[in-house]
C-alpha cells in the first residue's frame, strides 16, 4: 500500500468525525489549509477540530492521537514494501518449485519407461541365457549317449568274440579226451593226425585280452562363450535401431550439394553416424557389374550436406547409426537430386512484337526438370538495368509467352527448378518491344534457299539442284523456293519491313502455318502475298490471295516494302518505305489462325528482312 493511500484514509475518517463535534463559530473561523504545507492536527472528544502549524519539521499527514509519528509512518510503509516483496519471492519460489515438480514427474516417467524396457530386456537376455544352457545341456547328453551306445556295442563284442573262442577250446580238449579213451587202436591213429592238426591251428590264434574301448569317457570343455557373451551383454548398450532417412526437403539442394536429414525414432545411444550415396545412372543396364562408386561420410549429427555432386543428378542415400556395441542396420535408402544445370536460350527461335515476347529454350539436362522459371528486368533509357526482377514461376514447357510494356528494352534470363531448387540463371538475352522482330524459320526453307548466319537474309544462287538431291520434310515449301518467318502468337499490331533488289522476283505476306507446301504464295486461300515480276517491258506488281490480284500499277519500283498486319481489323498493308507511299491493303482477312510471315524468291538473288522497328504513324491509319 503506498504512503499516500494510508494518509488519504486516515485524513478522511478524522474528517468524518470532526463534522459531528465542531461548532457553527469554530467552522467559521477554521483557517484555510494550506495544500502545499503539511499540518499537524488533534481530535478530542468534546472539542472542535483544531490545526496547529508544525514548526521546525515536516508535517505528517496522519494523526498524532493515533500514536503515529512521521518516522513510525515510512517504517509502516517500508514493511508493507518488504511484505510485498517477500510476497513476490515466495510466489517465484512456488513457481520454481512448480516447475521442479513437473521436472520430476517427467524424469519418473522417463525412469519408469527406461526401468520397464531395461527389464524387459533382462527378461529376454535371462530367457536367452537359459535356452542357450538348456541347448548346451542337451547336446552334450546326446553326446554322452552316442558315446555310452559305441563303448557299450564294442565290449559285447568282444564278449561274443571271447565266448567263441572258450568254445572252440572247450570242443578240442572235449574230441581230444575222446580219441584218448579210445581202446580201439585203429581210430586213435586215424582221429589223433587230424586232431592234433586243429589244436596247432587253434594254438595258434592270438585272442585279443585287451578292452578293444577305454571305460573313461570323453568330457571335453563345453563351450559356454556365447553364455558368457550374453551374460556380459546384460550390462552393454543395445546397437541402435535403424535410422529413417526423410524425404528431400525443397530448396535443400544446390548444382554440387545435397543437404540430408533423418532420424532416430529410438532412445538408442549414438556415438556417430554414417551416410552412404552414390549417383543413379539411368542408362546403366539392370545386369552390370560397374556399380557406381559408394561415397561414405561419418558426421555426430542427424544432418550432414553432401559436396562434390553432379548436377541434375539423382543420387540414392542410406545412413547407419553407430555406439560401442554395433552397428545398426541401414536406412531404407531415399532419392536425392541435385540443382539442375542452367538452361540454354535458343536465341535464333525467340521472338517479339510491341506487346509480347516468346522466349525458346532448351534445358540441356539429362534428367527431366520439375519446372522453369523465367526472370526479367526493365533496361532504362541509358542502358542500365532497372534492378526491379519479374518472375515467371511454374513454367512446364521449354518456352514461354510473356506478356510485355511496348516501346521497352527487357533483360530475360532462365534457370530450371527440381525438387533440390533453382538452378543458376542463364545466360541473359535483351529483348526489344520497339516493333515486331523473328528470324527466318530454316527448317521450313525450300532446298535451294540459303539461310544467313544472322537469320535475316535468304539467298537463291544461279546453280540449280536436280530434284534428286533436294531434301524436302512435310515443313519445308516443295514447289514455291519459300520460307517463313516466326512470328509470335499474339494477336495485334505487327510491322517489319523487308529490303529488295530491283532485279529481284519475289513474294512477301503472310501464310497460315499450314498453308500447302507445294503451291505457290497467294495462289491459295492460306496466304496473302505482294508479287514482283519482271517483264521485257516493265516492272509488275501483283497483290495475290486465293490466286486473285486486283489490277493496279506502281510506278516507282519499291526498294524497301513495310508490311504492317492488324488482327484487329484484319488487314495486311504493303508500303513503301523509302516514300512513305501507301501500296495495297487487303481487307476482311479473316485471320483465324495466327499466321506467319513468308518470303519467296522466283528467281536468283536476295532479300532481307527488317524487324524490330517501331511501325510508322502511316501504318495503320
Amino acid at each position: 500500500m503506498d504512503l499516500y493511500e494510508l494518509s488519504g484514509g486516515r485524513l478522511g475518517v478524522i474528517a468524518e468525525e470532526a463534522e459531528h463535534h465542531e461548532s457553527p463559530s469554530s467552522t467559521m473561523n477554521r483557517p484555510t489549509r494550506d495544500v502545499s504545507n503539511f499540518q499537524r492536527f488533534s481530535v478530542a472528544t468534546n472539542e472542535s477540530l483544531q490545526f496547529q502549524p508544525c514548526e521546525g519539521s515536516t508535517p505528517s499527514p496522519t494523526g498524532a492521537d493515533d500514536g503515529l509519528d512521521d518516522d513510525d509512518v515510512f517504517k509502516e510503509g517500508e514493511t508493507e514494501r518488504e511484505i510485498d516483496k517477500t510476497r513476490n519471492l515466495l510466489q517465484g519460489k512456488v513457481a520454481e518449485m512448480e516447475n521442479f515438480a513437473g521436472h520430476l514427474e517427467e524424469i519418473f516417467l522417463t525412469v519408469e519407461e527406461n526401468f520397464g524396457r531395461q527389464e524387459q530386456n533382462l527378461e529376454q537376455h535371462y530367457n536367452d541365457v537359459l535356452q542357450t544352457l538348456s541347448q548346451r545341456y542337451d547336446e552334450r547328453a546326446a553326446t554322452l549317449e552316442e558315446e555310452k551306445k559305441s563303448k557299450l556295442e564294442a565290449l559285447y563284442n568282444q564278449l561274443l568274440s571271447c565266448g567263441q573262442a572258450l568254445d572252440a577250446s572247450k570242443e578240442l580238449i572235449e574230441t581230444a579226451q575222446e580219441i584218448y579213451r579210445s581202446q580201439d587202436k585203429r581210430l586213435f591213429l586215424k582221429a589223433v593226425t587230424p586232431a592234433i592238426k586243429r589244436i596247432e591251428e587253434f594254438a595258434k590264434e592270438e585272442t585279443d585280452l585287451t578292452l578293444s574301448t577305454s571305460l573313461e569317457f570323453n568330457t571335453p570343455p563345453s563351450d559356454l562363450s556365447e553364455v558368457k557373451t550374453m551374460m556380459d551383454s546384460i550390462n552393454v548398450v543395445p546397437a541402435p535401431s535403424a535410422p529413417v532417412i526423410n524425404p528431400q526437403m525443397p530448396n535443400s539442394a544446390s548444382q554440387t550439394s545435397l543437404r540430408v536429414c533423418w532420424s532416430l525414432f529410438s532412445d538408442d545411444t549414438v556415438e556417430y553416424y554414417e551416410l552412404y550415396y552414390r549417383p543413379v545412372l539411368e542408362d546403366m543396364p539392370a545386369d552390370s557389374t560397374c556399380t557406381p562408386y559408394v561415397s561414405k561420410v561419418k558426421v555426430k549429427e542427424t544432418h550432414c550436406t553432401v559436396t562434390d555432386l553432379l548436377p541434375n543428378a539423382q543420387y540414392e542415400l542410406w545412413v547407419t547409426a553407430t555406439n560401442t556395441t554395433g552397428i545398426s542396420p541401414a536406412s531404407e535408402k531415399a532419392l536425392y537430386m541435385t540443382v539442375p544445370s542452367p538452361p540454354t536460350i535458343k536465341q535464333r527461335e525467340c521472338s517479339s512484337c510491341p506487346e509480347a515476347a516468346m522466349i525458346r529454350w532448351e534445358s540441356g539436362n539429362a534428367n527431366p526438370v520439375d519446372s522453369y522459371t523465367v526472370e526479367l528486368s526493365k533496361m532504362g533509357t541509358d542502358g542500365t538495368e532497372s534492378g526491379v526482377t519479374e518472375s515467371i514461376v511454374a513454367v512446364p514447357a521449354c518456352q514461354c509467352l510473356i506478356q510485355l510494356q511496348p516501346g521497352r528494352r527487357y533483360l530475360i534470363s532462365v534457370r530450371a527448378v527440381n525438387i533440390g531448387g533453382p538452378s543458376d540463371r542463364s545466360d541473359v538475352i535483351t529483348v526489344s518491344t520497339i516493333g515486331t522482330f523473328f528470324h527466318l524459320l530454316e527448317d521450313t526453307a525450300h532446298p535451294c534457299l540459303s539461310i544467313s548466319e544472322d537469320g535475316f537474309t535468304m539467298f537463291y544462287g544461279d546453280e540449280e539442284l536436280p530434284i534428286s538431291a533436294m531434301a524436302f520434310d512435310d515443313s519445308t515449301f516443295t514447289r514455291c523456293v519459300a520460307v517463313l518467318g516466326d512470328l509470335i502468337a499474339v494477336r495485334c499490331r505487327h510491322y517489319w519491313e523487308v529490303e529488295v533488289d530491283d532485279g529481284t522476283e519475289f513474294r512477301i505476306g503472310v501464310a497460315f502455318e499450314d498453308a500447302e507446301r507445294n503451291s505457290y504464295l497467294g495462289a491459295n486461300s492460306s496466304s496473302w502475298c505482294m508479287r514482283h515480276i519482271l517483264t521485257p517491258t516493265r516492272h509488275k506488281y501483283e497483290f495475290l490471295h486465293n490466286g486473285w490480284s486486283p489490277d493496279l500499277r506502281i510506278t516507282v519500283n519499291p526498294l524497301r516494302i513495310g508490311v504492317a498486319l492488324d488482327y484487329e481489323r484484319g488487314t495486311l498493308s504493303f508500303f513503301n518505305v523509302d516514300l512513305e507511299q501507301h501500296l495495297h491493303t487487303f481487307f476482311h482477312c479473316h485471320f483465324q489462325n495466327y499466321v506467319y510471315p513468308c518470303f519467296s524468291l522466283d528467281n536468283t538473288g536476295a532479300l532481307t528482312v527488317h524487324n524490330s522497328i517501331e511501325a510508322p504513324e502511316y501504318a495503320f491509319i
